[in-house]
């Protein structure tokens, strides 16, 4: 399925182009049918440009991953911001966010996950995510905790854990998205009071 040739676009569009074509090939058809060759066709562009912006496999599903990451990030940051501070507030905010971004996003958040497993690399990448969504969850909600510092860090780590296992529910279709949210909430006013 091999579109026209590609015009020549600025490095910075050529790699968003290429990064949403790679979700779409995901969305479509799945992780396995995701490699650089592929995604050069179906860009319309040489197998050489693909390989220039990625490297490797690997490094295209982290840059994939970190694609949809950041826009999760942002939409929580900016949703915190205009929050009430209050705890249920902020809980309700951070709990909508996280399930209204894999409702947008779509399975093939938790596909590219899944791909991305096994491979040292994507490891590391993927702790280094979910630790930044610890200290990101730590700092908005230390303000409603008098827990030490480390038993709230480790309580983070817990609410991620509890977002990621609702979240994947959620995807199946065995919960709605307000019920997730609402649950996760529920979750980190109950593990915070």
């Amino acid at each position: 399925m091999s579109e026209p040739q590609a015009r020549k676009l600025p490095k910075a569009q050529r790699r968003e182009q290429l990064l949403d074509i790679a979700q779409t090939i995901v969305r479509e058809e799945g992780t396995d049918a995701l490699t650089l060759g592929y995604l050069a066709e179906r860009a319309g562009v040489s197998k050489p440009i693909a390989y220039e912006h990625f490297k490797t496999r690997s490094g295209l599903l982290i840059a994939l991953y970190a694609q949809i990451d950041a826009r999760q990030v942002s939409a929580l940051l900016e949703a915190l911001e205009r929050t009430r501070r209050k705890l249920e507030d902020v809980a309700r905010v951070m709990s909508t966010a996280y399930m209204h971004c894999y409702t947008a996003a779509g399975p093939e958040w938790h596909a590219i996950a899944a791909a991305m497993r096994g491979d040292e690399e994507m490891e590391a990448f993927h702790r280094e995510l979910l630790d930044s969504y610890v200290a990101i969850y730590r700092d908005a909600l230390a303000p409603y905790s008098k827990l030490k510092k480390d038993e709230l860090h480790l309580r983070c780590v817990g609410i991620i854990g509890a977002a990621e296992a609702i979240s994947r529910d959620m995807l199946q279709g065995r919960v709605d998205e307000a019920t997730a949210a609402a649950t996760l909430a529920s979750l980190i006013v109950s593990w915070l009071s």
